[in-house]
């Protein structure tokens, strides 16, 4: 006999987290499955967690990040309540093509910003602690830790049957960078690799920092000032988590060293001492964008739709759907930003019906992959 949920959820990284949060002031039936022991490990927990402005011309890319921000900061502030930092932040440009850029910038800033010595200062910068978030959340829904995926199938109602154990009536993956539940060739996640340090310092720091790497504000722990460093950009061939963690464990003393030189170019830190290192794979689409949304069935699209091969149009609610199946993905470096904004979206889309941003959608990423099918074939 199958254990039953309304909603299963699988992955507790933030945008899992930030799902199931959502769905549960909607509905008591609500499961999230993590394979490791607590919720925001790995990426979640190696991300420095900053919300901070994307500076740039406007665009799409840029007015998504613009709107979770704002959605974001009032989700964490009623969340956290005391725990919410909101220190600010200053983006600081890395060389002078870089200090041209920032001011042709000015005249498309989303946020109010003050010019200093060394940058550009938003008091809108936040940051939030993951470990004090998870805290906060933990109890809001049901959680399934130590628990690995390792089948999925559907039964004749169209429900999803998880390891012949647990069954739901909807599927939602907020499986990070690794997609491989789901065999559709057109979902392409691109892991970047990073590393994060914290570290114990003399100095104080009361603002956040970033140019080639964040800096966070200090706090207080042990009589000494805890602050944050991170992250490395590291893209890896090697297919398993195993290869690339082993891999980062081998240059681990290279990235501290770079990691704290590009602090120090930041910021004067004495009496330094690492106490933690984490290391996760940020999940990138291909196009930088999120996917969210239903997934489209490409076997059972081209099948009804041939001529899609051939370049021919087809409306988006025409495309198969898989049933009862949904994704959260592709939030890239901005998770700590995104993941609340584009949860609360899909909630809406599956409680609401309200239409989710289609540039978000993963129609985009099929579009893209059954036009290359003729290409790639001739």
């Amino acid at each position: 006999m199958y254990k039953s949920y309304d909603y299963i959820i699988v992955g507790a990284g933030i945008a899992g987290v930030c799902t199931a949060y959502f769905l549960s002031k909607y509905s008591k039936s609500v499961l999230l499955i993590e394979k490791n022991d607590c919720l925001l490990s790995e990426a979640s927990s190696a991300a420095g967690a900053f919300l901070s402005p994307l500076l740039g011309k406007e665009n799409s890319f840029k007015t998504l990040v613009s709107d979770s921000l704002k959605f974001s900061l009032d989700f964490y502030k009623n969340i956290l309540k005391d725990d919410f930092i909101n220190c600010g932040v200053c983006r600081i440009p890395k060389n002078e093509k870089d200090k041209q850029k920032f001011e042709e910038y000015e005249a498309f800033m989303d946020f109010e910003y003050e010019k200093t010595e060394k940058g550009y200062f938003f008091d809108i910068g936040s940051r939030i602690t993951p470990k004090d978030f998870a805290k906060k959340i933990k109890n809001e829904f049901e959680t399934l830790f130590n628990y690995e995926v390792f089948s999925l199938k559907q039964d004749k109602k169209s429900k999803w049957i998880i390891n012949d154990e647990l069954i739901t009536s909807n599927l939602i993956l907020a499986t990070g960078h690794n997609v491989n539940l789901i065999k559709e060739d057109y979902l392409k996640i691109r892991p970047v690799w990073g590393q994060k340090i914290d570290v114990l310092t003399s100095s104080s720091n009361s603002i956040n920092y970033h140019k080639e790497c964040s800096v966070s504000s200090s706090s207080k722990y042990e009589n000494r000032n805890l602050i944050s460093i991170g992250a490395t950009h590291h893209r890896f061939n090697e297919s398993s988590d195993l290869e690339c963690k082993k891999l980062l464990k081998e240059i681990e003393e290279e990235n501290n060293e770079k990691l704290l030189s590009l602090a120090q170019d930041i910021i004067n830190l004495k009496d330094i001492e690492i106490i933690d290192i984490k290391v996760g794979a940020r999940s990138c689409s291909v196009d930088y964008f999120p996917m969210v949304g239903e997934l489209i069935d490409s076997k059972a699209s081209i099948e009804k739709y041939p001529h899609l091969i051939n370049g021919s149009f087809v409306t988006d609610d025409k495309l198969i759907k898989k049933k009862n199946l949904y994704i959260i993905n592709g939030v890239g470096g901005r998770g700590f930003v995104l993941s609340p904004y584009l949860a609360n979206s899909l909630v809406e889309f599956l409680m609401n019906k309200k239409v989710i941003n289609e540039s978000i959608l993963t129609n985009r990423l099929f579009k893209r992959w059954v036009k290359k099918i003729k290409l790639n074939n001739r």
